[in-house]
């Protein structure tokens, strides 16, 4: 009887894990079909031949073609509203945590230019609750920001902070309509996402943290190095 039971959850667990791995591949081809033709100009049949199953197979993953937007919209604006927060989390000081998270959303801007164009383009197409939702988290992630920079610039405006902080996002949001996959045609993908580290901190008003290569080496968010006016209060 305990072979059998766990013969069970072997069985249960490799079912369980298909059926993510198959619905992570549907959101990746949805991102990439709906990048390149909107939302409207790809069919659920479409959708499930990219990814390897039938047109009906993919409602055993999701209920309606808006599903598969909403999942992909507001799983990518949570990822970034967590991620955010835990960079923050795990920085020893404001000017470290600010690094971290520039570094993170270039991150996330060269590995992911296809939800970001699905995102400009298409976000009306999603019912006005996961719009709302969407919004939300955005809203949550842009806050982290500009938490960070109001320790770090406590005498400048947090509405001024807040602009710095959107135009900042604007400038990493466009890489995908500037860049060739990961990289720009002569300019090696490393180089590339140091260009844009500085010139995001410079957007912020920071631009003496990522003076040099500072910025690009500083691979842990816990690192001290750089001058943070203030230290993080937990």
């Amino acid at each position: 009887m305990s072979q059998d039971r766990s013969d069970t959850v072997v069985r249960t667990t490799a079912r369980s894990r298909a059926k993510a791995d198959r619905r992570a591949t549907l959101l990746a081809e949805a991102a990439r079909l709906f990048a390149r033709r909107g939302f409207d100009g790809v069919s659920m049949e479409e959708l499930g031949a990219a990814a390897g199953i039938s047109g009906p197979a993919v409602y055993r993953h999701f209920a309606s073609k808006q599903a598969v937007l909403a999942a992909l919209l507001v799983g990518a604006s949570a990822r970034l509203r967590d991620g955010g927060d835990a960079v923050v989390e795990r920085a020893t000081d404001d000017a470290a945590a600010l690094r971290a998270l520039v570094r993170f959303h270039t991150g996330f801007a060269l590995a992911e230019p296809d939800v970001i164009r699905v995102q400009d383009r298409d976000l009306d197409a999603l019912t006005e609750a996961d719009r709302h939702t969407v919004r939300g988290l955005q809203r949550g992630y842009v806050e982290a920001w500009v938490a960070v920079l109001a320790r770090l610039d406590p005498d400048v405006p947090v509405a001024e902070l807040r602009l710095r902080t959107q135009a900042m996002f604007g400038l990493l949001n466009s890489t995908p309509h500037s860049t060739r996959g990961q990289g720009v045609r002569g300019v090696p993908r490393t180089r590339v996402a140091e260009l844009l580290e500085q010139m995001a901190l410079a957007a912020l008003g920071q631009g003496g943290q990522g003076a040099g290569c500072s910025c690009g080496n500083a691979q842990d968010p816990s690192s001290t190095s750089g001058g943070g006016r203030s230290r993080r209060t937990r």
